[in-house]
Protein backbone atom coordinates (compact mmCIF):
# COMPACT_ATOMS: atom_id res chain seq x y z
CA UNK A 1 0.00 0.00 0.00
CA UNK A 2 1.21 3.78 -0.29
CA UNK A 3 2.42 5.89 1.55
CA UNK A 4 0.60 8.34 0.33
CA UNK A 5 -3.43 8.62 -1.12
CA UNK A 6 -4.45 9.86 -4.17
CA UNK A 7 -5.99 13.07 -2.23
CA UNK A 8 -2.09 13.47 -1.03
CA UNK A 9 -1.20 13.61 -4.75
CA UNK A 10 -3.73 15.19 -5.66
CA UNK A 11 -2.47 18.36 -2.67
CA UNK A 12 1.14 18.34 -3.82
CA UNK A 13 -0.07 18.46 -7.65
CA UNK A 14 -1.61 21.91 -6.34
CA UNK A 15 1.46 22.94 -4.49
CA UNK A 16 3.86 21.95 -7.21
CA UNK A 17 1.20 24.48 -9.73
CA UNK A 18 1.41 26.75 -7.21
CA UNK A 19 5.14 26.86 -6.72
CA UNK A 20 5.77 27.23 -10.63
CA UNK A 21 4.15 31.11 -10.23
CA UNK A 22 7.22 32.15 -8.49
CA UNK A 23 9.42 31.08 -11.58
CA UNK A 24 10.44 34.28 -12.48
CA UNK A 25 10.90 36.12 -9.01
CA UNK A 26 12.09 33.75 -6.41
CA UNK A 27 15.56 33.90 -7.52
CA UNK A 28 18.11 32.88 -6.11
CA UNK A 29 15.52 31.09 -3.15
CA UNK A 30 13.94 27.77 -4.66
CA UNK A 31 10.07 27.98 -5.92
CA UNK A 32 8.30 26.42 -3.50
CA UNK A 33 4.26 25.48 -2.88
CA UNK A 34 1.96 24.84 -0.04
CA UNK A 35 -1.71 23.78 0.70
CA UNK A 36 -2.98 23.06 3.53
CA UNK A 37 -6.30 20.83 3.91
CA UNK A 38 -8.42 18.88 6.52
CA UNK A 39 -9.23 15.70 4.06
CA UNK A 40 -10.53 16.95 0.79
CA UNK A 41 -11.24 20.50 2.42
CA UNK A 42 -8.92 23.60 1.17
CA UNK A 43 -8.74 25.74 4.13
CA UNK A 44 -5.12 27.92 2.57
CA UNK A 45 -2.41 27.80 -0.02
CA UNK A 46 0.49 29.89 -0.60
CA UNK A 47 3.80 29.89 -2.81
CA UNK A 48 7.14 32.10 -2.54
CA UNK A 49 6.29 35.07 -4.67
CA UNK A 50 9.71 37.42 -3.81
CA UNK A 51 13.07 36.56 -2.42
CA UNK A 52 13.07 38.38 0.83
CA UNK A 53 9.59 38.38 1.21
CA UNK A 54 7.57 35.58 3.11
CA UNK A 55 7.92 31.94 1.73
CA UNK A 56 4.75 29.72 0.50
CA UNK A 57 3.86 27.79 4.25
CA UNK A 58 3.25 31.76 5.72
CA UNK A 59 0.70 32.66 2.98
CA UNK A 60 -0.91 29.63 2.99
CA UNK A 61 -1.00 29.78 7.04
CA UNK A 62 -1.93 33.14 6.98
CA UNK A 63 -5.13 32.24 4.32
CA UNK A 64 -6.00 29.35 6.55
CA UNK A 65 -6.16 31.17 10.18
CA UNK A 66 -7.88 29.20 13.00
CA UNK A 67 -8.42 26.26 10.53
CA UNK A 68 -5.04 25.48 10.27
CA UNK A 69 -5.01 23.78 13.43
CA UNK A 70 -5.14 19.43 13.31
CA UNK A 71 -4.72 19.93 9.75
CA UNK A 72 -1.81 18.90 7.03
CA UNK A 73 -0.09 21.23 5.17
CA UNK A 74 1.27 19.87 2.17
CA UNK A 75 4.49 21.93 0.72
CA UNK A 76 6.92 21.22 -2.02
CA UNK A 77 10.36 21.65 -0.48
CA UNK A 78 11.33 20.86 3.62
CA UNK A 79 9.99 23.90 5.60
CA UNK A 80 12.85 26.32 6.47
CA UNK A 81 14.18 25.82 10.35
CA UNK A 82 16.92 28.96 10.30
CA UNK A 83 16.22 32.95 10.55
CA UNK A 84 17.28 34.54 7.06
CA UNK A 85 15.75 37.62 5.98
CA UNK A 86 12.36 35.61 6.78
CA UNK A 87 10.80 34.02 10.29
CA UNK A 88 11.95 30.18 9.73
CA UNK A 89 8.60 28.49 8.45
CA UNK A 90 9.06 25.25 10.67
CA UNK A 91 8.31 27.31 13.89
CA UNK A 92 4.94 29.23 12.01
CA UNK A 93 3.84 25.18 11.25
CA UNK A 94 4.29 24.37 14.83
CA UNK A 95 2.85 27.34 16.12
CA UNK A 96 -0.77 27.15 13.84
CA UNK A 97 -0.76 23.82 15.28
CA UNK A 98 -0.69 21.16 11.97
CA UNK A 99 -0.78 17.84 12.56
CA UNK A 100 0.97 16.72 9.41
CA UNK A 101 3.36 17.70 6.80
CA UNK A 102 3.62 16.30 3.97
CA UNK A 103 7.09 17.80 1.76
CA UNK A 104 8.33 16.74 -1.67
CA UNK A 105 12.04 17.00 -0.96
CA UNK A 106 14.37 17.74 1.60
CA UNK A 107 15.91 21.20 1.10
CA UNK A 108 20.09 20.46 0.40
CA UNK A 109 20.72 24.38 1.52
CA UNK A 110 23.31 23.53 4.45
CA UNK A 111 21.32 25.39 6.81
CA UNK A 112 17.87 23.55 6.06
CA UNK A 113 18.69 20.06 5.26
CA UNK A 114 16.40 17.88 7.49
CA UNK A 115 16.53 20.60 10.74
CA UNK A 116 13.06 21.80 8.99
CA UNK A 117 12.16 18.16 9.70
CA UNK A 118 13.66 17.58 12.67
CA UNK A 119 12.04 20.43 14.43
CA UNK A 120 8.51 19.59 13.34
CA UNK A 121 8.78 15.68 14.54
CA UNK A 122 9.92 17.60 17.69
CA UNK A 123 6.98 19.57 18.36
CA UNK A 124 5.10 15.96 17.47
CA UNK A 125 4.12 16.83 13.76
CA UNK A 126 3.94 13.88 11.50
CA UNK A 127 6.59 14.50 8.66
CA UNK A 128 6.63 12.34 5.37
CA UNK A 129 8.75 12.96 2.46
CA UNK A 130 9.26 12.32 -0.74
CA UNK A 131 5.64 12.62 -2.58
CA UNK A 132 6.35 13.76 -6.09
CA UNK A 133 10.21 14.61 -5.85
CA UNK A 134 11.16 14.26 -8.60
CA UNK A 135 9.02 16.63 -10.09
CA UNK A 136 9.94 19.26 -8.14
CA UNK A 137 13.39 18.68 -8.18
CA UNK A 138 12.90 19.32 -12.09
CA UNK A 139 11.31 22.36 -11.36
CA UNK A 140 14.49 23.22 -9.20
CA UNK A 141 17.01 21.72 -11.02
CA UNK A 142 19.03 25.26 -11.43
CA UNK A 143 18.59 25.91 -6.71
CA UNK A 144 19.94 22.22 -6.39
CA UNK A 145 22.80 22.65 -8.79
CA UNK A 146 23.93 25.78 -7.13
CA UNK A 147 23.40 24.22 -3.94
CA UNK A 148 24.61 20.82 -4.27
CA UNK A 149 27.19 20.91 -7.21
CA UNK A 150 28.26 24.79 -6.35
CA UNK A 151 27.67 26.21 -9.88
CA UNK A 152 24.39 26.88 -11.66
CA UNK A 153 22.68 24.96 -14.14
CA UNK A 154 23.23 25.77 -17.68
CA UNK A 155 21.01 25.95 -20.52
CA UNK A 156 22.25 26.89 -23.93
CA UNK A 157 19.56 28.18 -26.24
CA UNK A 158 20.21 27.41 -30.22
CA UNK A 159 18.05 28.68 -33.23
CA UNK A 160 19.34 26.54 -36.34
CA UNK A 161 17.39 24.95 -39.55
CA UNK A 162 16.98 21.78 -40.72
CA UNK A 163 20.35 21.20 -41.31
CA UNK A 164 21.71 22.18 -38.09
CA UNK A 165 23.40 25.72 -39.08
CA UNK A 166 22.47 29.15 -36.96
CA UNK A 167 24.13 31.98 -39.37
CA UNK A 168 24.88 32.48 -42.97
CA UNK A 169 28.91 31.97 -43.47
CA UNK A 170 29.00 35.89 -43.16
CA UNK A 171 26.96 36.06 -39.27
CA UNK A 172 23.57 36.99 -40.95
CA UNK A 173 21.51 35.14 -38.78
CA UNK A 174 18.44 37.15 -38.19
CA UNK A 175 15.61 35.64 -38.40
CA UNK A 176 15.80 31.90 -39.08
CA UNK A 177 13.32 30.77 -36.39
CA UNK A 178 9.72 32.81 -36.12
CA UNK A 179 8.24 35.06 -33.65
CA UNK A 180 6.54 32.62 -31.72
CA UNK A 181 9.93 31.06 -30.95
CA UNK A 182 11.55 34.20 -30.16
CA UNK A 183 8.50 35.01 -28.14
CA UNK A 184 9.61 31.97 -26.29
CA UNK A 185 12.46 32.73 -25.67
CA UNK A 186 12.07 35.88 -23.48
CA UNK A 187 10.02 33.64 -21.06
CA UNK A 188 12.94 30.96 -20.67
CA UNK A 189 15.28 34.17 -20.37
CA UNK A 190 12.83 35.60 -17.70
CA UNK A 191 13.04 32.23 -15.18
CA UNK A 192 16.99 32.81 -15.96
CA UNK A 193 19.14 34.25 -13.61
CA UNK A 194 22.01 35.37 -16.11
CA UNK A 195 22.27 35.59 -19.65
CA UNK A 196 25.64 34.60 -21.01
CA UNK A 197 27.60 35.47 -24.20
CA UNK A 198 30.68 35.89 -25.66
CA UNK A 199 32.86 38.64 -26.83
CA UNK A 200 32.67 37.52 -30.39
CA UNK A 201 28.98 37.55 -30.23
CA UNK A 202 29.09 40.96 -28.70
CA UNK A 203 30.84 42.52 -31.54
CA UNK A 204 28.92 41.19 -34.23
CA UNK A 205 25.25 41.40 -32.92
CA UNK A 206 25.54 44.02 -30.42
CA UNK A 207 22.85 42.39 -27.97
CA UNK A 208 21.29 43.87 -24.98
CA UNK A 209 20.41 40.30 -23.70
CA UNK A 210 17.53 41.62 -21.92
CA UNK A 211 14.36 39.72 -21.14
CA UNK A 212 11.05 40.97 -22.37
CA UNK A 213 8.27 38.41 -21.90
CA UNK A 214 4.94 39.82 -23.94
CA UNK A 215 2.63 38.65 -20.31
CA UNK A 216 2.46 41.65 -18.12
CA UNK A 217 3.90 39.67 -15.25
CA UNK A 218 6.81 40.79 -12.87
CA UNK A 219 10.22 39.26 -13.09
CA UNK A 220 13.56 40.04 -11.74
CA UNK A 221 15.78 41.54 -14.76
CA UNK A 222 18.74 38.76 -15.18
CA UNK A 223 21.93 39.31 -14.82
CA UNK A 224 23.78 39.95 -17.68
CA UNK A 225 26.97 38.45 -18.36
CA UNK A 226 30.02 38.57 -21.19
CA UNK A 227 32.81 36.80 -21.48
CA UNK A 228 35.48 38.62 -22.38
CA UNK A 229 39.16 38.05 -21.71
CA UNK A 230 40.69 41.36 -22.67
CA UNK A 231 37.64 43.31 -22.01
CA UNK A 232 37.70 44.59 -25.79
CA UNK A 233 33.68 44.21 -26.02
CA UNK A 234 33.41 47.76 -23.77
CA UNK A 235 32.57 50.35 -27.24
CA UNK A 236 29.55 47.79 -27.27
CA UNK A 237 27.23 49.61 -24.65
CA UNK A 238 23.44 47.93 -26.10
CA UNK A 239 24.76 45.39 -23.39
CA UNK A 240 25.03 47.88 -20.36
CA UNK A 241 22.00 49.96 -21.52
CA UNK A 242 18.59 49.97 -19.55
CA UNK A 243 18.31 48.67 -15.84
CA UNK A 244 19.33 45.07 -15.75
CA UNK A 245 22.23 44.10 -14.11
CA UNK A 246 25.56 43.30 -16.78
CA UNK A 247 28.80 41.67 -15.59
CA UNK A 248 31.79 41.58 -17.62
CA UNK A 249 34.29 38.39 -16.61
CA UNK A 250 37.55 38.85 -17.85
CA UNK A 251 41.26 37.96 -17.78
CA UNK A 252 44.19 38.73 -15.56
CA UNK A 253 45.49 41.09 -17.87
CA UNK A 254 42.76 43.43 -18.53
CA UNK A 255 42.00 46.76 -17.23
CA UNK A 256 39.13 46.63 -16.37
CA UNK A 257 37.30 50.30 -15.69
CA UNK A 258 35.61 51.00 -12.21
CA UNK A 259 32.57 49.59 -11.31
CA UNK A 260 29.89 51.96 -12.27
CA UNK A 261 26.32 51.82 -11.57
CA UNK A 262 24.93 48.46 -12.26
CA UNK A 263 27.92 47.49 -14.69
CA UNK A 264 30.58 45.17 -12.85
CA UNK A 265 33.75 43.55 -13.38
CA UNK A 266 35.37 40.56 -11.96
CA UNK A 267 38.40 38.17 -12.56
CA UNK A 268 38.81 35.11 -13.55
CA UNK A 269 41.74 32.36 -14.49
CA UNK A 270 42.68 31.50 -17.78
CA UNK A 271 42.74 27.92 -19.27
CA UNK A 272 44.99 27.35 -22.06
CA UNK A 273 44.46 30.85 -23.13
CA UNK A 274 40.82 31.30 -22.90
CA UNK A 275 39.03 32.17 -19.73
CA UNK A 276 38.20 28.54 -17.59
CA UNK A 277 34.61 28.18 -17.49
CA UNK A 278 34.46 25.72 -14.84
CA UNK A 279 35.99 29.14 -13.35
CA UNK A 280 33.25 31.34 -15.17
CA UNK A 281 30.56 28.85 -13.47
CA UNK A 282 31.98 28.91 -9.84
CA UNK A 283 31.82 33.19 -10.30
CA UNK A 284 28.27 33.05 -10.96
CA UNK A 285 27.29 30.83 -8.29
CA UNK A 286 28.85 33.47 -5.98
CA UNK A 287 26.57 35.61 -7.27
CA UNK A 288 24.01 33.41 -6.36
CA UNK A 289 23.13 32.44 -9.67
CA UNK A 290 20.55 29.36 -10.28
CA UNK A 291 20.36 28.80 -13.91
CA UNK A 292 22.46 30.27 -16.79
CA UNK A 293 21.12 30.83 -20.17
CA UNK A 294 23.74 30.98 -22.81
CA UNK A 295 23.23 32.69 -26.19
CA UNK A 296 26.24 32.58 -27.64
CA UNK A 297 28.12 31.30 -31.04
CA UNK A 298 29.36 27.86 -32.20
CA UNK A 299 32.51 27.86 -30.38
CA UNK A 300 31.43 29.10 -26.87
CA UNK A 301 28.36 26.39 -27.19
CA UNK A 302 31.18 23.73 -28.40
CA UNK A 303 33.67 24.58 -25.67
CA UNK A 304 31.11 24.32 -22.95
CA UNK A 305 29.91 21.21 -24.55
CA UNK A 306 33.16 19.59 -24.89
CA UNK A 307 33.98 20.31 -21.26
CA UNK A 308 30.71 18.92 -19.98
CA UNK A 309 29.18 21.75 -18.35
CA UNK A 310 26.06 21.60 -20.79
CA UNK A 311 23.17 20.67 -18.30
CA UNK A 312 20.79 21.47 -21.37
CA UNK A 313 20.25 22.33 -24.99
CA UNK A 314 17.08 24.28 -26.16
CA UNK A 315 16.92 23.71 -29.19
CA UNK A 316 14.69 25.86 -31.52
CA UNK A 317 14.34 24.15 -35.12
CA UNK A 318 13.29 26.09 -38.57
CA UNK A 319 11.82 24.35 -41.23
CA UNK A 320 14.49 25.99 -43.46
CA UNK A 321 17.68 24.86 -45.07
CA UNK A 322 20.40 27.48 -45.22
CA UNK A 323 23.21 24.74 -46.65
CA UNK A 324 27.08 24.61 -46.65
CA UNK A 325 29.80 27.29 -45.44
CA UNK A 326 27.50 28.08 -42.99
CA UNK A 327 27.60 28.10 -39.23
CA UNK A 328 27.05 25.09 -36.83
CA UNK A 329 25.04 24.63 -33.57
CA UNK A 330 28.59 23.66 -31.64
CA UNK A 331 32.46 24.07 -33.00
CA UNK A 332 35.59 22.68 -32.36
CA UNK A 333 34.19 19.82 -30.53
CA UNK A 334 37.53 17.71 -31.85
CA UNK A 335 35.34 14.31 -32.28
CA UNK A 336 37.76 12.21 -34.30
CA UNK A 337 35.20 8.98 -34.36
CA UNK A 338 31.30 8.37 -33.95
CA UNK A 339 32.28 6.62 -29.88
CA UNK A 340 32.93 10.06 -29.17
CA UNK A 341 30.10 11.70 -30.20
CA UNK A 342 27.98 13.99 -27.33
CA UNK A 343 24.45 11.82 -27.37
CA UNK A 344 21.33 14.32 -26.08
CA UNK A 345 18.29 12.86 -24.86
CA UNK A 346 14.59 14.92 -25.78
CA UNK A 347 13.17 15.67 -22.63
CA UNK A 348 10.31 17.80 -24.31
CA UNK A 349 9.25 18.14 -27.78
CA UNK A 350 6.30 20.64 -29.23
CA UNK A 351 5.52 23.09 -31.47
CA UNK A 352 6.35 26.90 -31.10
CA UNK A 353 4.28 28.76 -34.42
CA UNK A 354 6.28 27.09 -37.09
CA UNK A 355 9.21 25.71 -35.94
CA UNK A 356 10.07 23.15 -33.23
CA UNK A 357 11.11 23.36 -29.60
CA UNK A 358 13.37 20.72 -28.04
CA UNK A 359 14.76 20.55 -25.30
CA UNK A 360 17.72 18.02 -25.00
CA UNK A 361 20.10 16.92 -22.00
CA UNK A 362 23.22 15.23 -22.41
CA UNK A 363 22.47 11.36 -21.60
CA UNK A 364 25.60 10.85 -19.51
Amino acid sequence: MSEFSALDHAHMARALRLAERGAWTTRPNPMVGCVIAHGDQVVGEGWHQIAGQPHAEVFALRAAGERARSATAYVTLEPCAHTGRTAPCADALVGAGVERVVAAMRDPFPQVDGAGFERLQQAGIIVQVGLLEDQVRELNRGFISRVVRGRPWVRVKLGASLDGRTAMASGESKWITGPAARADVQRWRARAGAILTGARTVIADDPSLTARPEEDRAFRPPLRVVLDATLSTLAQTRVQEGDAPTLYLHGPQAAPVPNHGHVHYQEVPLREGRLDLRAVLVALAQHRINEVQVEAGATLSGALLAAGLVDEVLLYQAPTVLGDGTHPLFAQLGLAALADQHRLKVIDERRVGADLRLLLRPTG
